[in-house]
Formats: structure tokens, C-alpha cells, sequence
């Protein structure tokens, strides 16, 4: 019996449903390219501010160096394995996450270990972190899937807070003792519902209601409206003394700085330098010049990220990227206008660059999830 040809038909259904099964070549390079850049110099950065007070106190001037590069070695491990997974099976866990996150956050009030008079690290034998920088990559996925389940009905005010309801009870745990790390939280679920959401007028509501809770836990705690005071008039207050160093850093660099590794005012005059001012140690040391090349990278970065969710191939990617972008926007924003004294002082890692090796995987890992949505990006010619 002849064998039966396939007509052009038949041929074009077999065509279509291949193609299903083949991923998009797409790799965004850009994106991946200006991490990794932000990552080595942060790295370079800690080493720079860090030194002197590690052998100070520490005994080796590259304690904090060393400890930094493992985490940061471990996160671009994940951060590439993530990229090479389909995000959509992340999707089947992300109550599971987001369950994990709340009982960790209520762990952290419990039995968490303090630091500079702050409770928000949890300790796990010889490995300590912190459940609020988890909390954000579990708020994302979290939200993320409600908002793409409830997306046909989430301009009806009653499905918009089943959306953010339980986020919001981790963002509440969170501000008992990190209201910064709290408002980067709140901003993250209000883009994501922002974006999904048809009307306006709901999300105002619910802003509205975020901004009058955070004023309650300002009221609550002394010490955060003591900070008003001092960012008003830091020549006053002790406290100020921070912030005064830092801005005498920014003022001393420049427009091209005083060289790389010759700051002075990281030699004990700014506490911390490492940590959230290292971006003043950035100016002293750069100048004008490498504060600006910082922040023209964050804003490629940021572009890359909203390009991508732009094209991403379904609405669950696309908020994905949209809280991952959200998070790394207000956080550059709040640093460097914290270290500028353009708003109160709170303490706020600068991504990606800033000691901290919690915040620097779980960003990595964030960043994962924004490569993996655009790995399956169907039409990278036009892309």
C-alpha cells in the first residue's frame, strides 16, 4: 500500500505544534552583562571601604570581602540556574513560599537575633540571614499569581484585597522592626495590583491605607520620628553624625574623586561605610563621574527589565518582573536619597553593591526569575 503524503496542510499542524516545544534562543546578554558588572564592583567597593575597619576589628582586611564573594558566587549560581528554568513551575509553590516566609518573619520575633539594637536576623547553626530579604522574593511570586488568577476581576475593590491580603500580614510582621524594608514590600504589591488593575481609584484606597498604617508604626516607635528630627537639622543630634560624614564624603570627591581606595572618611568617620553609605564612599573616592556610571547602570538595568516585561509571553512573567524591577527601583531610590539626606535616615542596602550577603542572592536570585521570563520570549528578532 502507498504511503500517504502529508498535505499542507497536515504539515502546518506539525510545524505549529514542534515550535511549541522549542524555546526562544533569546538571551538577554544586556541585562546579564550589567549585573555582573554591579556585582564585581560592589564587590571591589566592599573590599575598598571594608579594609580598614576589618583589620581593625576583625584581624584580616579581607573579611568582609571574602565573606561577600561567597554569597555572591552562590547567588550568580542560582541566579543561572533559575534563568535556565521555566518560571511557571515556580508558580506551584509560591503559596508554599509565601507560607514559609510568614513563619519565618514570625520566627524572627521570637527567637531572632539582634544587630544595632534591631531584631531581623535569623540564626541557623553557623549560617545567619535575613527572613525579610526572602520576603520580598515571595511577596513577587505571591502576589504575582494572585493578581494573574484574579486578573478578570480584580477592578472589584472585594477581589483586590483577597489579593493583597496576605502579603500585607507579612509586610506588617516585617514593620514591627524594618519599616524601610517594609515600604519596599508595600511598593512591590501596590506596582504589581497597579498593573493589573483597571481602576485607579482602588489602588489610591489602598496606598492611602498602606501610608496611614506606616504613620501608626511611626508613631508607635519614638526613635523613627527622632529620625525626622535629625534629618531636618543633623547638626543638631548625635545621631546626625552620620549622615554629616557622608555628606562631607560626597563634597570631597569631586567631580572625578580622590582615587579608588584613597577615601578618608572610611577610616571610622562614616560607621558602617560598607553598608548602607557606601554609595558616599562611591562619590569620595569617584567623584561625580562614578556616582553618575552607578546610577546610569541601574537605570540600563531598569530599562532591560521593563523591556522584558513588556514582551514577556504571559501577564504571570510579566508582573514577575514588574515586582522584581519595582524592588530594585525604590531601593537605589531611597539609598541614595537617604546617603544625600533628601529624606529621613533609614537603613537601606544599596543592590547588588552594599555589604550584605542575604540581600545580594536573594537579589541574584530575583534576577534569575527576570532572565528566565525572557528566555521564552518568542520573537527575539524584533525584541
Amino acid at each position: 500500500m502507498a504511503e500517504r503524503r502529508p498535505t499542507p496542510h497536515n504539515r502546518r499542524r506539525r510545524r505549529k505544534k514542534i515550535t511549541m516545544f522549542f524555546k526562544s534562543s533569546f538571551y538577554d546578554y544586556t541585562l546579564l552583562f550589567v549585573v555582573l558588572f554591579l556585582v564585581i564592583f560592589g564587590l571591589v567597593m566592599v573590599y575598598s571601604t571594608s579594609s580598614y575597619t576589618a583589620e581593625m576589628k576583625m584581624g584580616s582586611a579581607t573579611y568582609y570581602l571574602v565573606r561577600q564573594a561567597i554569597f555572591a558566587v552562590l547567588g550568580t549560581a542560582a541566579m543561572l540556574l533559575i534563568a535556565r528554568m521555566d518560571y511557571h513551575w515556580v508558580r506551584k509553590f509560591s503559596v508554599l513560599i509565601m507560607i514559609a516566609v510568614i513563619f519565618l518573619l514570625i520566627l524572627v520575633l521570637i527567637i531572632g537575633k539582634s544587630e544595632n539594637g534591631a531584631v531581623r536576623w535569623l540564626q541557623i547553626g553557623s549560617i545567619r540571614f535575613q527572613p525579610s530579604e526572602v520576603a520580598k522574593i515571595g511577596i513577587i511570586l505571591f502576589t504575582a499569581h494572585m493578581a494573574t488568577v484574579k486578573s478578570a476581576r480584580i477592578g472589584d475593590f472585594k477581589i483586590m484585597l483577597k489579593v493583597v491580603f496576605v502579603p500585607m500580614i507579612a509586610i506588617a510582621l516585617i514593620a514591627l522592626e524594618n519599616l524601610s524594608t517594609a515600604i519596599i514590600c508595600s511598593a512591590i504589591t501596590l506596582m504589581i495590583v497597579f498593573v493589573t488593575s483597571p481602576k485607579v481609584k482602588q489602588f489610591l484606597v489602598i496606598g492611602l491605607c498602606v501610608v496611614g498604617l506606616m504613620g501608626i508604626f511611626l508613631m508607635v516607635a519614638s526613635y523613627r520620628l527622632e529620625r525626622i528630627k535629625i534629618w531636618l537639622n543633623p547638626e543638631k543630634y548625635e545621631k546626625g553624625y552620620q549622615t554629616l560624614q557622608a555628606l562631607y564624603a560626597i563634597g570631597s570627591g569631586g567631580i572625578f574623586g580622590k582615587g579608588l581606595g584613597q577615601s578618608i572618611q572610611k577610616l571610622g568617620f562614616i560607621p558602617e561605610s560598607h553598608n548602607d553609605m557606601i554609595f558616599s564612599v562611591i562619590c569620595e573616592e569617584l567623584g561625580l563621574f562614578g556616582a553618575i556610571c552607578v546610577v546610569a547602570l541601574f537605570v540600563i538595568l531598569i530599562w532591560r527589565c521593563v523591556m522584558i516585561a513588556m514582551s514577556a509571553p504571559d501577564l504571570y512573567g510579566a508582573l514577575i518582573v514588574v515586582g522584581v524591577v519595582t524592588h530594585i527601583a525604590v531601593q537605589v531610590i531611597i539609598n541614595i536619597a537617604v546617603v544625600t539626606n533628601s529624606i529621613p535616615p533609614t537603613g537601606v542596602p544599596l543592590p547588588f553593591i552594599s555589604y550584605g550577603g542575604t540581600a545580594l542572592a536573594c537579589l541574584l536570585a530575583e534576577l534569575g526569575l527576570v532572565l528566565s521570563v525572557a528566555r521564552q520570549i518568542r520573537m527575539p528578532k524584533e525584541y
